[in-house]
């Protein structure tokens, strides 16, 4: 039997080959009611376009480039941040028919900007989504925006004029987290900085100091640490802290990689979470869940923020260039087994 062609689905649904092409592409300014009976034969003949033809048609392919910095420098890598990216990113594609290009590069390299104007200069991608820390350096950017390829930044830690910015209510959130720990009794509150690199972890350090005033508590300069996201700075500044002549009775890490590293350190010196010590995180990536006691940590929307990323992306391929705006998908607080009252 014949493969079914463009015009098969077009007689079928009683429009012109061209509305068909336009459903095909999600092009806007079809009627609901027309792209649904296009979608009904398609469905019914199992039609495939063919994508080879679609991307001469439009001078570009129907791919999108997730890139992320490479985790695999740090000294303990994680790989649970990117695979939500990838998760997210992926659900979007398979919907649409698109493919997913993943390119893991280190944001300081010397070559990282001519490596991406190569990639983007052999595969064309339709857009390209750009995590954090990558979001937010210049150079990066710039190199992207000279291609013309449409671009989304994810968390790049402020709105950017006439950027794409999906990103989550970090400092808010944040602040939420800190004033739950004081309603607890926790007095001497203690926070891991991550990334000096990554701006949206940046905030959730100033929610912190939000939530320090919400609570009317004053901040301690020695109850401030800084870490590098991954779980060997968080035991390093686990120790720190622990061994001050008043040790913190709550930790908040700046993600949940850190927050890991303060329990183990906390068990190799015998203090009992949460009876003794609280520790909470931010991600809510799976080690969370798998960890003991189970991690009480914010849930960042990473699948969800990812997702609509790519979405903004295909909506926008058939257009000359990307749109401005951010859009704040907001995280909530996981109440787990790792805080509680402050001892006496």
């Amino acid at each position: 039997m014949p493969k079914p062609t463009i015009d098969d689905v077009a007689r079928l649904a009683g429009v012109s080959p061209k509305t068909v092409s336009r459903v095909v592409n999600r092009e806007p300014n079809v009627r609901a009611a027309t792209r649904e009976r296009v979608q009904q034969a398609i469905a019914e003949l199992s039609y495939h376009p063919n994508q080879f033809a679609r991307n001469l048609a439009s001078h570009r392919s129907r791919l999108i480039a997730l890139i992320y910095d490479d985790p695999s420098a740090y000294e303990v890598p994680s790989s649970g941040y990117i695979l939500r990216l990838q998760q997210g990113t992926l659900k979007a594609c398979r919907d649409a028919s698109y493919e997913l290009l993943i390119h893991p590069c280190r944001y300081n390299s010397r070559q990282v900007v001519d490596e991406l104007r190569t990639l983007i200069a052999q595969v064309r991608p339709a857009g390209i989504i750009l995590a954090a820390p990558l979001s937010n350096m210049p150079k990066i950017v710039a190199s992207i925006e000279a291609s013309g390829t449409p671009l989304v930044r994810l968390s790049p830690g402020s709105e950017i004029p006439g950027h794409r910015v999906v990103a989550t209510n970090d400092r808010e959130i944040s602040a939420e987290m800190t004033r739950y720990l004081a309603s607890l009794g926790h007095h001497r509150i203690a926070f891991i900085k991550g990334h000096r690199q990554h701006k949206a972890v940046g905030l959730r350090y100033l929610g912190y100091l939000d939530g320090l005033r919400g609570a009317g508590l004053e901040r301690a300069d020695e109850l401030v640490v800084a870490g590098d996201n991954s779980v060997g700075s968080g035991e390093r500044c686990a120790e720190q802290l622990l061994q001050l002549p008043h040790p913190p009775t709550a930790i908040f890490a700046a993600n949940d990689d850190m927050a890991a590293g303060v329990l183990r350190v906390a068990a190799r010196n015998e203090v009992k979470v949460p009876e003794e010590l609280s520790v909470a995180g931010c991600d809510d990536i799976s080690l969370a869940r798998q960890i003991h006691p189970m991690l009480t940590t914010i849930r960042q929307p990473l699948v969800t923020m990812a997702e609509r990323a790519a979405w903004s992306i295909i909506d926008g391929a058939v257009d000359d260039g990307p749109g401005g705006g951010m859009e704040i998908v907001a995280g909530t607080i996981q109440y787990r087994e790792s805080t509680g009252p402050a001892p006496d």
